[in-house]
């Protein structure tokens, strides 16, 4: 199982621009996850560190998890293995096909109803390996407009399904034998 990624106090998880209620938002989240059918598992990671939605990959060749977790400057989404192969079969499709994979997320989020013009372009996605050893993809979720919890939490849902969509498709995340 992938560890939880490091995260702010709960404290500092809402002192960033919005004011929402952490329990709320990832309880709401978490609902929207399930209801989704998209995760093997989904569940609220609570730490003295802070709070985090982790969502486990369906049908990928390798442990894989979608999470939702908070930063300084905001809440992100992420997609993280420890496995360098199955990362290494997303970046294979991703140079082959040739899309960025922004490009694909942001299809994914017009899909499930995001709108780039009144919601904001698609935010980079930054791909790298963590102090944790895990191949992390991840993307700030530009909850700029989220007036309260539940809003904020149908935004970052959005993203988060918008990532697996994206992400199902390319490599082994569908349990690939390549």
């Amino acid at each position: 199982m992938i560890p939880a990624p490091p995260v702010l106090t709960p404290k500092h998880a809402v002192a960033h621009a919005l004011m929402i209620d952490t329990d709320l938002f990832l309880r709401e989240l978490l609902a929207a996850a399930k209801a989704s059918g998209a995760f093997a598992e989904s569940r609220i990671d609570s730490r003295s560190e802070g709070s985090s939605l982790l969502c486990k990959a369906k049908d990928a060749s390798a442990d894989a998890w979608y999470s939702i977790v908070p930063q300084a400057a905001g809440w992100w989404v992420r997609l993280a293995t420890a496995d360098r192969w199955l990362s290494e079969s997303i970046e294979a499709d991703l140079m082959h096909h040739g899309d960025p994979i922004e490009e694909l997320v942001e299809e994914e989020l017009v899909e499930l109803g995001h709108d780039p013009k009144l919601d904001g372009p698609m935010p980079q996605v930054k791909h790298f390996r963590s102090e944790d050893k895990l191949y992390t993809f991840e993307s700030a979720i530009p909850l700029q407009r989220a007036l309260d919890s539940a809003t904020a939490a149908n935004i970052a849902a959005r993203f988060l399904l918008a990532y697996e969509a994206a992400f199902r498709q390319l490599g082994d995340m569908e349990g690939g034998d390549d």
